[in-house]
């Protein structure tokens, strides 16, 4: 009898232990009394560094105009060394002050990916296996003037030099005399997207509609809208902004939203919504390895707290999946062939596709494709052309490391 009395109580014990640390998790999970400040953002996240050594680190890339730090928040298993082949994936919230949701549902996935890291197995993939970075807000200097429940106004929309930043970046079909000073925020991405090595994939958070849209936001049409302004890359954009839209409960319906707006499967080409000349998901195609994408993930821009988890609950799904899409087409080293050296700056051209990547420091390469056959080129200076056919599968990525020999 002793021993079944002590059974019980152990499995009673455990019982508990296992609904304390459920409710532990449940309160990582909440976002308190509501929307979090700058210095609640900054202390909350100095807070998951503390607790999860191991897995993150706070870091910044510079300042706002009222200098407010621009955290980011890296995510990653063994957090403090570059591992080789490990792809980088960056989210940005809140580049408009006043749209608001996005800055809340970093937060809340920085605590989600942390807390369920040793008992989500899909958690622990996503760790394991790729440098995450969340960028809660790009312009809180705006964020810090808007206003719960507004939900249509510019209140809070730009900078504290009344930029607005998605306008602020070096725009492909403006001549030079358009050229814009870059503000504190741009410049400071603009540096981030430079650094060793690029990202690989990244999503902007946006409110005011519900869609995933997608390159190229601008086209040579001027300021016309309706006019679908193709990338290279339309095939594997298409597909990102699919993943995303098709696990929301109701972005595929394509018209949630008060207005005229009306968007198949809840996806878009940006200019075909309507043309933005000097926008971040652009620049960051045109000027590094990533690929983005931009998210407009509620009607209101800047809705009830009392809303926040009905988003969360809405997002969570797709935020994972479009993680788990940085590991998709072809990724390897590119060394040389006499030494064994890693090439940096070496390209990679996909045929029928007029977009390059380059090899970073490490040789390394990540080339985002849609399933189905391809043919991929390498070359460097002093180094002889080499040509591959690959079949890519929409499941895994597929692993070619390519060795170059030096041009006699």
């Amino acid at each position: 009898m002793a021993r079944i009395f002590l059974c019980i109580v152990l499995v009673y014990g455990l019982s508990l232990l296992h609904l304390a640390v459920s409710a532990s998790i449940h309160r990582q999970n909440q976002r308190g009394n509501g929307y979090r400040d700058h210095v609640d953002v900054e202390a909350y996240l100095e807070n998951l560094e503390r607790r999860f050594p191991n897995l993150s680190k706070l870091y910044d890339i510079g300042h706002s105009v009222q200098g407010r730090r621009l955290l980011v928040l890296q995510i990653s298993s063994n957090v403090t060394q570059r591992q080789l082949l490990k792809p980088a994936f960056k989210y940005v919230a809140n580049m408009h002050g006043n749209e608001a949701v996005g800055r809340e549902l970093m937060l809340n996935l920085a605590s989600y990916l942390l807390v369920n890291y040793r008992t989500d197995p899909r958690v622990k993939a996503l760790v394991d296996n790729t440098d995450i970075h969340l960028m809660p807000s790009m312009n809180p200097d705006g964020f810090a003037v808007s206003r719960e429940g507004d939900c249509d106004s510019l209140s809070g929309r730009y900078n504290a030099n009344g930029v607005d930043l998605n306008r602020n970046f070096p725009e492909q079909f403006s001549s030079p005399d358009e050229a814009l000073t870059p503000e504190p925020e741009t410049s400071a991405v603009m540096k981030w997207l430079s650094r060793e090595p690029n990202f690989v994939l990244s999503a902007n958070f946006h409110g005011g509609a519900l869609v995933a849209n997608y390159p190229f936001d601008s086209s040579s049409q001027a300021f016309q809208s309706g006019f679908y302004s193709a990338s290279p890359d339309d095939k594997i954009f298409t597909s990102l902004a699919k993943t995303y839209a098709s696990v929301h409960p109701t972005m595929p319906l394509g018209h949630q939203c008060q207005g005229t707006d009306h968007f198949p499967n809840g996806i878009t080409n940006g200019a075909h919504w309507y043309n933005v000349k000097g926008g971040m998901q652009d620049y960051s195609y045109l000027h590094s390895n990533t690929f983005a994408i931009t998210l407009e993930v509620s009607c209101c821009k800047y809705p009830q707290a009392n809303k926040l988890d009905s988003y969360w609950n809405a997002n969570k799904e797709s935020m994972l999946s479009l993680i788990e899409k940085t590991h998709s087409g072809v990724r390897g080293t590119i060394t040389s062939s006499a030494t064994g050296a890693p090439i940096a700056g070496a390209s990679v051209h996909v045929y029928n596709i007029d977009h390059e990547i380059r090899s970073s420091d490490w040789g390394e390469y990540w080339r985002l494709l849609t399933a189905g056959p391809h043919i991929l080129t390498f070359s460097a200076p002093g180094y002889i052309k080499t040509t591959i056919y690959v079949v890519v599968t929409a499941n895994e990525p597929l692993t070619k490391h390519i060795s170059l020999d030096p041009k006699a």
